[in-house]
């Protein structure tokens, strides 16, 4: 596992176009410490390899969603007929990017 230090942080949010004052990073850094810890702790715990990791902490039915269905999609006059304004086929919207 490659090691957290200081520079991975400032590496990472360069890559993601942020700045990190250094007390942000201090902080980010000790937060990264104590869960590495904790993650060194769990994995002290006798008799865990043989255990299947674990999604979800219950089985998910999803009754809830309907069936596939085939049907005859709307035609292009049909799926405009409510457009207050179309231009080659489309709907004309005002513009949004300056």
């Amino acid at each position: 596992m490659k090691k957290v230090t200081k520079e991975v942080l400032i590496e990472a949010s360069h890559k993601l176009l942020f700045d990190m004052t250094d007390e942000e990073l201090e902080r980010l850094l000790n937060d990264f410490n104590v869960i590495l810890e904790q993650i060194d702790l769990l994995s002290q715990i006798d008799g865990l390899d043989g255990v299947e990791p674990m999604v979800f902490p219950y089985p998910i039915y999803s009754t809830y969603l309907r069936e596939d269905v085939v049907k005859t999609p709307l035609s292009q006059d049909e799926a405009l007929r409510n457009a207050k304004e179309k231009e080659n086929g489309m709907i004309k919207i005002p513009k949004v990017v300056k």
